[in-house]
């Protein structure tokens, strides 16, 4: 078989060499794509019609092309088909149905071919070369990897990884920073995407994370597992705080970050630019570690809120400033290393507080209760905040109160369901005037008071509830102390967020409220079916 172009064969493997070697793809896929663009030159030589096929063997440099042809009993393409005589001229013993190879002559490539030849040859090994960047950093992200600043442009710096290239996004990077081109960074490889202009590594040097890995890199007991920093919280370029923990009793983990005479924990100050890390030991007591989490500041008091996710902290008058820092970096670190919305207040603050929230609830009593001043504050004192906690706790618990009885108890308790029972029933008046549908008072969990949230936010049929993912329902609002300027998180928390319902209790809801949906294709697919049916039978 002929030769099919007039370049030497010793430059066409010479060519698929040096490019697989400088790129680091598989010589294979240069072979292709030589092949490829081969292709195209013939095609627009032959005619686009033809189906021509190249073939460059890798080790002796030799090229083959030709056109692959149908055998048919009579042609109606002439490109593609051919009779049988013309085919067993061609390929001997052919029949009809068969494909036989019609070799082609030598083609001679001339200029435009040949750019175009090279520009096919090139967006292959563009290609082979995108896959093998993301085949090479797609697990890699999470780790600690070394460049050099390649160009700043628009404040994002773009990083040269030696066979890729990273970006630093200018709010990955540690402010007041300076980058230089030339210079050498370390960077934390955020994550590796798959784009249509070829993968996008980005890094970070503002990521907690990036914290992690260079104490794991300074201290070899984390390395080993031996130490492990179960939180950790950056303002970058400013300060940071990590929490660590031992599983070793006869290693403080705390020493051990920080090292002899500090160098370990000052190798990391220096790699990020000086900011101040506060090492402290972590705890599985939530009011302990948020105790150490608040360091430098002396604390008197930690309540904790479960239902809320909140904490508030009580600190001395003197340690209210050191306990916030400066504009709320000392909390809102610790909020973020806890995971806990965390309020700061001074004992004259707390004492308010629990003064203000002691008349609400004292006041509340009295009226609903029908009770005098003093009934109401004692049962305050003794712990009870809302009337369906008198109604339903049990009368024995009640009636141990001092200076109470069984029938004290008794009637308190039957005040309280009345009292709940009113409310009920302004509820559903309220609800029904803002025209809620009373199928909706039919769905578990709900109550008239819900309904009438449920309402004021304009879901008043069963179709407007059954279009409420779970989250858009029952989800807590958020007040995340972790959001930066930039964030943009909704924090405005589910329609009946302030009720506390499980994520159980709302996926009831929402399905009970979908359920019509489902009768009605039944129906509608139980009415097709008789309609379909033989009316004989």
């Amino acid at each position: 078989m002929a030769t099919a172009i007039s370049a030497n064969k010793a430059e066409l493997l010479a060519i698929a060499n040096s490019v697989a070697s400088e790129k680091m793809i598989d010589k294979a896929i240069v072979i292709e794509a030589i092949e490829e663009a081969i292709q195209r030159a013939a095609r627009a030589r032959y005619g686009a019609e033809n189906d021509i096929r190249a073939k460059l063997d890798p080790a002796s440099g030799d090229l083959r092309l030709w056109r692959v042809v149908e055998v048919v009993e009579q042609v109606d393409d002439y490109f593609k088909q051919v009779d049988l005589s013309a085919a067993q001229k061609l390929q001997k013993g052919a029949a009809i149905g068969d494909y036989i190879v019609d070799p082609l002559p030598p083609v001679d490539l001339g200029r435009i071919d040949a750019q175009s030849a090279k520009q096919v040859i090139f967006q292959k090994v563009r290609e082979a070369d995108r896959q093998r960047q993301f085949a090479e950093f797609k697990d890699r992200t999470g780790e600690i990897i070394t460049g050099v600043v390649k160009s700043v442009e628009f404040g994002h710096i773009v990083v040269n990884l030696g066979r890729a290239e990273g970006v630093i996004r200018r709010d990955q990077q540690i402010p007041r920073e300076l980058m230089r081109v030339g210079d050498r960074v370390r960077a934390l490889i955020l994550s590796v995407r798959s784009e249509a202009r070829g993968p996008q590594i980005f890094l970070s040097r503002a990521h907690p994370d990036f914290m992690r890995k260079l104490f794991a890199q300074e201290v070899p007991e984390i390395y080993d597992g031996i130490i492990e920093i179960k939180a950790a919280a950056r303002d970058p370029g400013s300060r940071a705080k990590i929490g660590v923990i031992s599983y070793d009793g006869s290693i403080d983990p705390v020493g051990a970050c920080v090292g002899m005479k500090g160098s370990r924990v000052q190798a990391v100050v220096q790699e990020m630019q000086g900011e101040k890390i506060d090492i402290i030991p972590w705890s599985e007591d939530t009011a302990t570690f948020v105790v150490n989490a608040l360091q430098p500041a002396t604390v008197q008091r930690v309540v904790i809120d479960e239902d809320d996710g909140r904490i508030e902290v009580v600190v001395p008058d003197d340690q209210l400033s050191l306990a916030i820092g400066r504009r709320g970096q000392n909390v809102r670190l610790a909020s973020q290393l806890t995971g806990k919305q965390i309020d700061i207040m001074t004992e004259a603050d707390a004492s308010e507080k629990r003064q203000k929230e002691f008349v609400e609830r004292s006041t509340m009593f009295q009226e609903e209760l029908d009770v005098d001043e003093t009934l109401a504050q004692l049962l305050v004192a003794e712990g009870f905040s809302e009337l369906d906690e008198v109604a339903y706790v049990a009368l024995e618990e009640l009636a141990s109160i001092e200076g109470f009885d069984d029938e004290l108890a008794q009637e308190l308790q039957s005040r309280a369901s009345e009292a709940l029972e009113r409310r009920e029933d302004a509820s559903r008046e309220e609800r029904r005037a803002l025209g809620v549908e009373d199928a909706l008072a039919d769905l578990p969990h709900l109550t008239e008071g819900m309904l009438v949230v449920l309402g004021k936010a304009g879901i008043k049929t069963l179709d407007d509830l059954a279009d409420l993912a779970t989250d858009e329902l029952i989800a807590k609002k958020r007040t995340d102390n972790r959001r930066g300027p930039r964030d943009r998180v909704d924090d405005r928390g589910g329609v009946l967020g302030e009720y506390g319902l499980t994520d159980e209790q709302g996926n009831e809801i929402i399905m009970a409220a979908r359920a019509h949906w489902f009768e009605d294709e039944a129906d509608a697919a139980n009415s097709g079916e008789a309609a379909d049916a033989d009316p004989a039978q």
